[in-house]
């Protein structure tokens, strides 16, 4: 009975088993990871590279993109990985179902939702990286379930809620990453259970108390990267334990205390030490002179005091060492410690700014390194002079000196620093001229030298800085006038100070390619004449400008074109006339500064003039009117101005005015007149008088097929004209496709976006037709200037006989220019700025001098005011597929990023040839990986190029045997130059792209540096 009984619970053991375990495993067939991947793909929302087309009856799954099967298990599914497919969408929990998955890898994609519970079902999973996504929601306790994890990162999400204690129980993982999410509350004391962790990422959240001291049994642990939380109490004790430690960064918590005198005994292996933004005291560890791995040392803004030990010069290997902003130093002579640093033959960084150093700079500076690149000593008591000596550095980059105590003149010979990019030497008491030999620093992009005591004229050398973004040499004692070269540099961009000299003359006229920069300082000089109006009317991105204190004279400049101008100070001047009306009407304009002229006339009550806070007007005695506050005298027509009968207005009225109104009234009439007539003179269209359906259909042949120049998703554009011969307007015609879904739409918004934009690089809309045509149907178009040379994407891909020949280099890089300038005018210059959001070479025009022009805005956005910058309204997907933003594909909103990825995209493909579509991009390779891959070393730029770019020279082979190497290899170079510029725009996260006021400086630079003037078309 006994033996019986052991049988039937046996057996029923044996049930249970089956009905519980068996489904789950044993039950699941290959067929289920077939359908556990179709019902992945159906939460997949966005697909913008078709990356799981492939997923279909077509092919065994084992053949899908992105999938791996094993050789055993009836070819069970092993592999999913499909990182970086810009995919849209959630993950499905039937992703729980591929039981013999052992690596997951769903990295940088779109993905949002919460991590699937049903991932615990993973039991034989080795890697899962779900990185760089928008998933949310806490980190899944049952992770722990998959026991077999040896990586797994969920960093760079949204993820909120504490770190789960039950991740302690992953005893085999070696990398855990929850890098850059919202996790709150402390380190779990579990984690410490992970004795085989190598690598533990928890850095940028809002984790906060301190380190666990059961974190000490770490013993494998080689990385730990916990900066940019809350955590406090002194440095954690328990990391002393881990004498493996080779990355440690702490930075920005709030950690306390002394290091301890032993620091670098603790960690002999260390080779990164980040500690900064925390609040250390004390001395910085000797010790640390014997970690001979160090290669970082980072502990900047503490409260640490002392000085730099001597023995650091015994670290051989060391490269960075970032001190500043501490409280090292005595004001005294104690800079000795740069001597035994010069022993450290790798160190390319040394900043040591913003302490208490004193006395001054020893000759040993000069013997650093020479690979020294950023040389940062700003904000001490730092005197003496430079020591000439200071050109051994032949790589440095960077030379900050700014704010110290350094006097006797400039050295000449800072002009053999040929890589210096930076130089500051504001705060200090330099005397003497600007060296000339400053002129030779082609590549410097920022030069300061204000507040010092600078003597003689400004040197024209220094219009050979082709690359300055920023130039301030105010509060000196220059003289001489304003050399034109140098203020015509396209390149300044950001300030342009000159304040508070002497110097003298008028506003160059160069002043007008200034078309980038944002703040103008002219103040406090000897300048004179009057201010230009279409000179300075031309710098349309200033925020700021200030020509104060001068003696200006001549009426108020219309600076109407300036709409981004945010302060105006024309003040201590001899400027006379009447305040400009435009000034009541600017949005933008926030402080206005009159006084001290001899303005005269009514003020206006609109705009700033309402905010008295905003405006100053003092010293003009003949102003009058303006609201009460400003407690200026009435104008002489306000006081009875409501008594004045109609009969006095008219005894009152100038000559002059009775001549404007006459001839408005001609106008009137005429224009009335023009009206009637049928469309014969370009004028009318230039009025955006509305046209006929017939007029068109007359223009373009009755719409025929053989004047059909291209179709789209909304519409055909066909070529016409309008008028006789003498006198013909040649148009293209966009007819809309009102079958089509969303044409209204797009209608809209072009005629929307095209109303008040108007730039040289954009197609101009001459008028519209919103009509019914001879069927009684709704009939909608625009009419267009016609673009000669038809798209570029005819140029770069022609069919046979399309085109006489191919465009070149040079032509190539205006094209690239043009389209630049003309998004950096919608998204930065508007008054309401406009994103295009489909940008490509189809709608990337050219006219008879190959001056290309952006058109098609049937998909643009104009900017809504919602809080956010750069934010836009949008509704669906927006662009084409290969060139829309990567971010759209999950319906992020659109915005001027995304129209940079486009232009990125567009970049590459002019210099390579190939479209984004091209077959040859499968899986992880797109057009932005593969030029990317030939820019790295090793790669070969010449491979990937369009060959007809490097073809053009071969054509006669009497001119290659005479061009020069160093010529050809020049064209190599601007070619790799702008398939950079590509790829920083096209980059996948829209953080890491550039704006397009950036992107134009740099192409400009390109074209001068490689092509000079004869590249400008």
């Amino acid at each position: 009975m006994f033996s019986s009984l052991f049988k039937y619970f046996h057996l029923l053991f044996f049930s249970l088993f089956v009905i519980n375990f068996v489904p789950s495993v044993a039950l699941l067939t290959n067929e289920t990871d077939k359908i556990a991947l179709l019902e992945f793909k159906s939460l997949i929302t966005s697909d913008p590279f078709q990356v799981l087309d492939s997923w279909n009856e077509s092919f065994s799954f084992c053949h899908w993109v992105g999938v791996t099967c094993g050789h055993k298990h009836q070819a069970r599914v092993t592999s999913l990985h499909l990182h970086r497919k810009n995919l849209g969408g959630t993950i499905s929990p039937h992703i729980g179902n591929l039981s013999f998955l052992r690596s997951l890898d769903l990295g940088e994609n779109l993905l949002r939702g919460e991590i699937p519970p049903e991932a615990s079902q993973l039991s034989q999973i080795r890697y899962l990286n779900l990185s760089f996504n928008f998933l949310h929601g806490g980190v899944p306790v049952n992770l722990s379930h998959c026991y077999n994890l040896i990586r797994l990162d969920l960093g760079n999400n949204n993820l909120t809620k504490s770190i789960p204690f039950e991740l302690g129980l992953l005893t085999k993982l070696e990398y855990l990453t929850l890098y850059s999410n919202s996790l709150t509350g402390s380190l779990p004391a579990s984690l410490a259970n992970l004795s085989s962790l190598q690598w533990l990422s928890v850095g940028f959240n809002y984790l906060e108390g301190e380190f666990p001291s059961a974190i000490a049994q770490m013993k494998s642990l080689r990385g730990l990267r916990a900066g940019i939380n809350n955590f406090s109490g002194v440095f954690p004790p328990p990391l002393y334990n881990l004498s493996n430690l080779e990355f440690l960064s702490l930075t920005d918590n709030l950690f306390s205390g002394d290091l301890l005198p032993e620091f670098g005994s603790f960690f002999p292996k260390v080779q990164i030490l980040y500690l900064g933004g925390n609040q250390f005291t004390g001395s910085l560890p000797v010790s640390l002179s014997n970690s001979s791995s160090l290669r970082h040392l980072d502990i900047p803004d503490n409260n640490l005091t002392g000085n730099i030990p001597m023995s650091y010069g015994n670290i051989k290997n060391l490269e960075w060492l970032a001190v500043t902003n501490n409280n090292l130093g005595t004001y005294d002579h104690d800079l000795s410690f740069l001597t035994p640093l010069a022993n450290c033959s790798n160190l390319y960084w040394l900043d040591i700014g913003y302490n208490h150093y004193g006395g001054s700079l020893p000759l040993s500076v000069a013997n650093l390194s020479t690979q020294m690149s950023w040389l940062l000593l700003g904000g001490n008591q730092i005197g003496g002079t430079i020591p000439p000596e200071i050109s051994n550095l032949v790589n440095l980059t960077n030379l900050c000196v700014q704010d110290n105590l350094f006097v006797g003149s400039i050295p000449e010979s800072i002009g053999k620093l040929s890589k210096l990019t930076g130089l500051s030497l504001q705060l200090n008491k330099f005397t003497g001229p600007i060296p000339f030999s400053l002129g030779n620093l082609i590549q410097l992009s920022e030069f300061d030298a204000h507040s010092n005591g600078l003597e003689g004229p400004i040197p024209t050398s220094l219009a050979n800085c082709q690359q300055l973004r920023i130039l301030d040499l105010s509060a000196n004692k220059l003289n001489g006038t304003i050399p034109g070269q140098l203020v015509g540099l396209p390149s300044l961009s950001v300030i342009l100070n000159f304040s508070y000299n002497s110097l003298s003359g008028s506003i160059p006229l160069e002043v007008e390619k200034l078309i980038f920069l944002v703040a103008l300082d002219l103040s406090n000089n000897n300048l004179t004449g009057e201010l230009p109006s279409t000179t300075l009317g031309s710098c349309i991105a200033l925020e700021t400008l200030y020509l104060q204190g001068n003696f200006f004279h001549g009426n108020v400049p219309d600076l109407n074109l300036l709409k981004s101008i945010k302060y105006l100070d024309i003040s201590r001047n001899n400027l006379s006339g009447q305040i400009p009306i435009y000034l009541a009407k600017s949005f933008s304009l926030e402080n206005l500064n009159l006084s001290m002229n001899n303005l005269e006339g009514e003020v206006p009550e609109e705009g700033i003039f309402k905010n008295t806070s905003a405006v100053e007007l003092f010293g003009n005695s003949r102003l009058c009117g303006g609201i009460k506050e400003l407690r200026l005298r009435s104008c002489p027509h306000q006081k009875h101005k409501k008594h004045f009968s109609a009969k006095l207005v008219i005894l009152i009225v100038s000559p002059s005015l009775c001549l404007a109104l006459i001839l408005s009234f001609t106008f009137l009439f005429w224009l009335r007149k023009s009206k009637k007539s049928t469309l014969v003179n370009p004028v009318v269209v230039t009025f955006y008088q509305k046209v006929s359906y017939e007029e068109l259909a007359k223009a373009t042949n009755d719409f025929s097929p053989a004047n059909s120049i291209g179709s789209g998703h909304f519409g055909t554009v066909y070529k016409g004209a309008f008028g006789p011969d003498e006198a013909t307007t040649r148009v293209a015609v966009k007819v809309l496709n009102l079958q089509c879904r969303g044409s209204s739409q797009s209608f809209m918004a072009e005629c929307q976006a095209l109303r008040n934009i108007r730039h040289r690089n954009l197609v101009k809309v001459l008028t519209v037709c919103s009509s019914i045509d001879f069927d009684g149907n709704e009939f909608k178009a625009l009419v267009y200037e016609l673009m000669p040379k038809g798209s570029l994407e005819r140029w770069l891909h022609p069919e046979d006989g399309s085109i006489e020949r191919t465009l070149s280099l040079n032509e190539r890089l205006n094209i690239a220019i043009d389209v630049a300038s003309a998004l950096q005018y919608l998204h930065h210059q508007c008054q309401i700025p406009v994103i295009h959001c489909d940008i490509k070479p189809s709608n990337v025009l050219l006219d008879d001098a190959l001056t290309a022009k952006l058109s098609d805005f049937g998909l643009a956005r104009l900017l809504l005011k919602t809080g956010k910058d750069n934010q836009f309204s949008s509704f669906g997907l927006k662009g084409t597929i290969g060139y829309a933003a990567p971010e759209y594909g999950m319906g992020e909103q659109v915005s001027t990023i995304g129209d940079v990825y486009s232009y990125g995209i567009l970049l590459l493909e002019m210099f390579t040839g190939r479209r984004p579509t091209n077959e040859i991009f499968k899986d992880d390779m797109n057009l932005h990986n593969f030029v990317k891959m030939a820019l790295m070393p090793g790669g070969n730029v010449v491979e990937i190029v369009d060959q007809s770019l490097l073809q053009e020279k071969m054509e006669n082979i009497e001119e290659v045997n005479s061009q020069s190497t160093s010529s050809r290899g020049k064209e190599i170079e601007c070619l790799t130059s702008l398939l950079q510029v590509g790829i920083a725009c096209s980059a996948y996260s829209p953080r890491d792209r550039k704006n397009m006021t950036e992107i134009v400086l740099v192409l400009f630079s390109i074209r001068v540096k490689y092509l000079g003037e004869a590249g400008v078309h």
